[in-house]
């Protein structure tokens, strides 16, 4: 008799909101939660929708509507219309109005489905929800054996191309215990092979983009609505004005876009933004990204607003690796955490200095496939 993989089964009548977003990986995990003998109850979170521009969610909503419908599941319309706009859209914006380069997608997670929705979902019964996004926990068949930290781990997805760990750090033992992730463990062209199996119409369905529930909207022309664009110079390595932009604001250290060249060199190469100052409202640019995150790679990084999954760090501070943006090849780095005034201070050393590093971006902690945290770039030295 073959052994059959071991995998955690849900007790009787376990309840599981899953949030349907009229995508093909949530409604596969609704459909591996159902299989599992869960309890499956299907949410779609009606997020804000800016004013001019398409309006999917109503699409979207159907999309979803179809999936409960197949799965003979119950559905909810989750309406947090407010509450995106109050801790996402208006964060973002005052984020830029700073300088800073803010990433909506981690808000999203942390206040919108992993905050309201979860509370809600328990509020109303659900002993966890469950979201398509491509990591890993223990709660979804990964045991805690063979890593030396014990806790509700966050594990990168098994599909490196679509692992989504970089936008989870804010998660908490307390938020994870309720939380699944059904597709962690699978390649993403195994879920649109499962999609099929289960009848599932998601399953030729393309990927959205874009922003979390926004899609694409364009980030320059969608702030332009709330911050005043003004003009200013660009500049090139020898501080000489090369051309002019409309607002410093706008801009995130690495783009090589939305700015004009007046004045031609003798190399027509990519430009891209190395630095940028706010108050001169001056733009920065170079034929590469050659200004690291600071003069010398003794000068530390510093973060704010930190959050550790498994509540420390400090055993394997010596073997960290992290990702100061979205898809990038993990770097090895180092950590000094000290409190001030009983406020925690990280600072990060990379081995290698880093370019491209922007305030208000998220900077990612790893040790192996851990998630372990990280914190909001505060201090580019």
């Amino acid at each position: 008799m073959k052994k059959k993989d071991k995998k955690i089964k849900p007790k009787e009548s376990q309840k599981v909101f899953v949030g349907l977003s009229g995508g093909v990986d949530s409604a596969v995990s609704a459909a591996l939660l159902q299989k599992e003998g869960y309890e499956v109850i299907g949410v779609f979170i009606k997020a804000w929708t800016p004013a001019g521009y398409p309006c999917t969610w109503k699409e979207d909503r159907r999309s979803a509507m179809r999936v409960a419908a197949i799965l003979n599941i119950p559905f909810i319309t989750l309406d947090l219309e407010k509450e995106y706009k109050k801790e996402v859209v208006d964060y973002m914006i005052t984020e830029y109005k700073k300088g800073r380069t803010p990433n909506p997608d981690v808000m999203c997670n942390k206040e919108i489905k992993f905050g309201y929705f979860l509370k809600f979902a328990l509020k109303n019964g659900a002993d966890f929800v469950a979201t398509g996004h491509y990591v890993r926990s223990p709660t979804s068949d990964i045991g805690l054996a063979q890593y030396p930290m014990l806790g509700y781990q966050l594990l990168e997805g098994s599909d490196k191309n679509k692992d989504q760990s970089y936008f989870l750090w804010t998660l908490t033992q307390k938020q994870l215990k309720h939380i699944l992730f059904p597709i962690g463990n699978l390649q993403k062209i195994e879920v649109r092979k499962l999609a099929k199996k289960f009848n599932l119409p998601q399953a030729t369905k393309k990927d959205s983009q874009g922003l979390c529930f926004l899609g694409k909207v364009d980030m320059k022309e969608f702030l332009a609505r709330y911050i005043t664009s003004k003009k200013g110079k660009v500049l090139n390595e020898k501080e000489e004005v090369i051309g002019y932009h409309n607002g410093a604001l706008f801009f995130t250290i690495g783009e090589r876009h939305r700015f004009t060249i007046t004045k031609k060199t003798t190399k027509e190469t990519p430009l891209y933004v190395v630095a940028k100052d706010i108050k001169k409202n001056t733009i920065t640019v170079a034929p590469k990204i050659i200004i690291p995150h600071s003069k010398s790679q003794g000068e530390p990084l510093t973060l704010k607003d930190t959050n550790w999954i498994l509540g420390e760090i400090s055993d394997i501070s010596k073997n960290l690796f992290c990702r100061i943006r979205y898809r990038q090849k993990k770097v090895k780095c180092k950590i000094n955490i000290s409190n001030n005034k009983n406020k925690e201070e990280a600072k990060i050393i990379f081995d290698k200095p880093q370019a491209g590093v922007s305030t208000g971006q998220s900077l990612v902690l790893y040790y192996k496939d851990i998630c372990l945290g990280g914190g909001i770039i505060d201090n580019v030295n």
